[in-house]
């Protein structure tokens, strides 16, 4: 794949899942990226997959310039982006310019992956968290892989409003309102006893600095989704580890007590990592599975691309429970959270 149609492909996904401007923008790179910056070089220097089941490069760089944005380094770059809508000239001369004046700046961006936390898909984690108490009711340790800034680990603070019906506190600090299709999931009342999750590099929503890399690479024509993000921030509380996810997850298993339900959740992170990674994590979870009982209960909720990174299809969602190993095969998620298809 070439840097032209990685960004163009990004751009049709983006516009496609409802960003008209990361459309507009991303398809102006496709062209319009001058060849021989340094930042274009840097570009053609990754190997493997760039696109969005990859490096994910387009996102990087329009993360990036987003960065830029939001911390107020750019003001021609600023009066170019939402809420404004400008023309693709004044769009393009106001990024070319910030390509050239931010340079350092986003040679050191795009060397990290996109950590977009999206606090959306915590309500298909909510949903698949209530079947799996159906079937064992249980304080819950809770531990996530490639958990980013751990926002998704704090789901049971927000609410779920689906069908005139609504899961969760009362007093919530978000509500989670997606598009359903389906029956209600099943009633149910979490109790997490403990939460942690693990990441490369975890992110800490207090930090001003980690708060900035999560919301630049939100969609800036997307304020609904700074919002949740804000919001969930605020109450953010969780344990996250800098690591190898299938290392820490082998320690996470051996550490559960008995008498809980111990839940693995990850959303579009398993996607990402190495094929060998995939095996041995599942190894590991599937052993611990077999040796689980009624009172040492193991749920693997997992929200992961089944081939489509075009948005069309999204997500497949997936609990398997022990013991007993029942696969329960929960239905289709938006990437972002905004429409869920209940399968049960």
């Amino acid at each position: 794949m070439t840097l032209q149609n990685a960004f163009q492909q990004q751009a049709d996904t983006c516009a496609r899942m409802g960003s008209p401007f990361m459309g507009q923008l991303l398809g102006l790179l496709a062209t319009e990226l001058p060849s021989d910056a340094p930042l274009t070089n840097r570009l053609t220097e990754f190997k493997g997959d760039i696109g969005p089941a990859g490096h994910s490069l387009p996102l990087r760089v329009a993360g990036g310039l987003h960065a830029l944005v939001l911390s107020g380094r750019s003001a021609s770059l600023k009066a170019a982006y939402p809420p404004k809508a400008v023309t693709d000239a004044v769009l393009q001369a106001a990024v070319l310019e910030t390509l050239e004046e931010h340079e350092a700046f986003l040679l050191d961006w795009i060397e990290t992956p996109p950590q977009t936390n999206e606090v959306r898909r915590s309500a298909a984690l909510i949903a698949g968290a209530h079947v799996a108490l159906q079937h064992f009711d249980r304080p819950i340790v809770l531990s996530e892989l490639g958990a980013s800034g751990g926002l998704n680990l704090m789901w049971d603070h927000y609410a779920l409003e689906i069908a005139g019906a609504q899961f969760g506190p009362a007093a919530s600090v978000l509500t989670l309102k997606p598009d359903w299709d389906g029956a209600a999931p099943p009633d149910a009342t979490p109790h997490i006893a403990d939460r942690a999750g693990v990441d490369l590099n975890p992110l800490n929503p207090r930090n001003p600095d980690d708060l900035l890399r999560l919301t630049a690479f939100l969609w800036p024509d997307q304020p609904h989704r700074f919002e949740l993000t804000n919001a969930a921030a605020k109450i953010w509380d969780a344990g996250l580890a800098r690591s190898d996810a299938i290392y820490w997850l082998e320690h996470r298993l051996q550490s559960a007590p008995a008498n809980h339900l111990h839940l693995i959740q990850h959303t579009v992170a398993w996607q990402y990592f190495p094929k060998s990674a995939q095996i041995r994590g599942t190894e590991l979870i599937e052993a611990q599975g077999a040796r689980a009982t009624d009172e040492t209960p193991l749920a693997w909720l997992s929200m992961e691309t089944g081939g489509d990174t075009t948005g069309a299809i999204g997500a497949l969602l997936t609990l398997r429970l022990w013991p007993g190993d029942i696969t329960l095969e929960l239905g289709q998620a938006d990437f972002h959270g905004r429409w869920i298809k209940w399968a049960l």
